[in-house]
């Protein structure tokens, strides 16, 4: 018989495993972006995780919806780089969106309204090398109601396939052709993240 998580376990846990993953990938993310880009995007990711833990029992206190949107908003005031208005925006957005939603069937649809959102802020599109190459099929993955294990699975696989892609869009732009046979740093946090979350899930609330 699975147990649902109180509020606050869901948020704290959330928050948790999410800083753990960054914690443990944060010089490997910065290689990937030393490779493309300034060579800080793990150490920023990083800063962006303690400063939500900072506030962790704050968060745990608050609202699923309102906790996501504070979230995204210590985002993008503690991460560095092009990372912290692009998460901050995809929190932000889904914590709002969250708000508003009468049934649970409603969320693939407030999903992709803030990833909508991320594309807007970011200028972006699917395939410009960027986490966009994973959040798309990651909502694929959600709308046709894929398993959590599926879902962390095609995260990974999507951020594996910005190796061959041009960068379109930020500092990796400007290697043009040379961006070519190196991971998007920010796709794979975003992939690194979706798992933590997926694994949390099932572990959690599907015991």
């Amino acid at each position: 018989m699975s147990v649902v998580p109180s509020n606050a376990a869901l948020i704290g846990g959330l928050i948790d495993v999410c800083r753990e993953a960054i914690a443990a990938n944060a010089d490997h993310l910065s290689e990937l972006d030393r490779a493309i880009g300034d060579g800080d995007h793990g150490t920023n990711m990083r800063r962006g995780c303690e400063a939500v833990y900072a506030e962790r029992s704050r968060l745990a206190g608050l609202p699923l919806p309102k906790a996501v949107e504070e979230i995204g908003l210590t985002l993008v005031m503690s991460v560095g780089g092009a990372a912290g208005p692009l998460y901050g925006t995809l929190l932000i957005e889904i914590g709002r969106q969250m708000a508003g939603l009468s049934e649970q069937a409603e969320f693939p649809r407030a999903f992709e309204r803030a990833i909508g959102a991320v594309a807007r802020r970011g200028r972006a599109q699917a395939g410009d090398k960027t986490l966009l190459d994973v959040l798309y099929p990651v909502h694929a993955e959600v709308v046709r109601r894929a398993g959590l294990a599926g879902i962390a699975e095609e995260a990974e696989r999507a951020a594996s396939l910005t190796f061959g892609m041009k960068a379109m869009r930020g500092r990796a732009s400007f290697l043009g052709d040379r961006s070519i046979g190196h991971i998007d740093p920010g796709a794979k946090s975003c992939a690194l993240l979706t798992a933590a979350i997926c694994r949390f899930l099932e572990e959690q609330c599907l015991a």
